[in-house]
């Protein structure tokens, strides 16, 4: 595994000397990691018993379980979020690309350390980054860019001009309502048979993976944020947006110029409208539409 960083926690707390790495979220705990949960999140606290020496951030209105107490160092604080975001400014850490040794192939630029499969092709003008692992028979578009880690299924079609991995924002406002943003560290996975439009761009995650699942389709012009997991053989249409976290089941269909919320989770077979703002979940099968959008009978 990657370390991001390393920073001893001695600095938090005294009694404490362990080092931490690298980020993690509390769906995905790792050892030597910093972690924060919110007050919204307390049904995953178990989840912290799977991991050991981690610096987490914790709500200060919460007492934290006697099961773990003893397994990490807890910073209890106001906003979780927050501080979490602030460890990574106060150490100045930073997530971006680096520069990198590439060959020149037909006018695409290639990191030497890229993995690419048979039958791929890679239009004048594509740039594919070190830690990008692409299948066989793909097709990528001229000026589309492949960034961080990211990892491409077989008979994927990327048309031109997208850019795959770049940053979301992750990011709060402290005391002073001043920008306090954390490093992406995250990576994407695109598997089997999808097809993404042209000047689409898809977000890497903030610590785990943006997924799109085998045959789903993207258009021209949409927004995937971080963290996002589209589910398999969905349809998105052109100029979404579908913002961090949010999720969809199998056989979804996105009409055009939609707009969906963070965390919101849209249920197997379901039809979002054209231009529909969704801001609550909607069910298995169901069809919504409006702003914000409504169940349509």
């Amino acid at each position: 595994m990657i370390k991001f960083f390393e920073i001893c926690v001695n600095k938090y707390s005294a009694e404490h000397t362990f080092n931490v790495f690298w980020p993690a979220s509390i769906d995905n705990p790792k050892d030597n990691a910093v972690m924060f949960i919110t007050e919204g999140n307390m049904n995953k606290v178990s989840n912290f018993s799977k991991a050991s020496n981690c610096l987490v951030y914790w709500p200060n209105n919460i007492e934290i379980p006697e099961a773990i107490i003893n397994s990490h160092v807890f910073m209890k604080c106001n906003n979780p979020h927050l501080e979490f975001c602030r460890f990574f400014h106060t150490n100045t850490i930073t997530n971006k690309p680096l520069l990198c040794e590439y060959r020149i192939l037909n006018g695409a630029f290639i990191s030497v350390h890229a993995k690419i499969g048979s039958n791929t092709v890679l239009f004048p003008g594509v740039y594919i980054d070190s830690n990008v692992v692409i299948g066989d028979s793909v097709f990528i578009g001229s000026g589309t860019k492949i960034l961080g880690n990211v990892r491409i299924g077989d008979n994927v079609v990327i048309r031109e001009n997208t850019v795959i991995g770049a940053d979301g924002l992750t990011t709060d406002r402290d005391e002073n309502g001043k920008a306090i943003s954390m490093p992406q560290f995250g990576g994407i996975i695109i598997e089997n048979n999808v097809e993404i439009g042209a000047n689409t761009v898809i977000a890497r995650a903030a610590i785990d993976n943006t997924i799109i699942q085998s045959g789903s389709k993207i258009d021209n012009c949409c927004f995937i944020s971080h963290n996002v997991n589209i589910g398999e053989d969905t349809f998105i249409v052109g100029e979404t947006i579908m913002f961090g976290s949010s999720s969809t089941g199998k056989q979804v269909y996105i009409s055009g110029n939609s707009t969906i919320r963070n965390g919101i989770h849209i249920g197997d077979r379901a039809v979002i409208g054209m231009g529909s703002v969704v801001t609550k979940s909607v069910q298995d099968g169901c069809t919504v539409m409006g702003n914000p959008a409504k169940e349509h009978q």
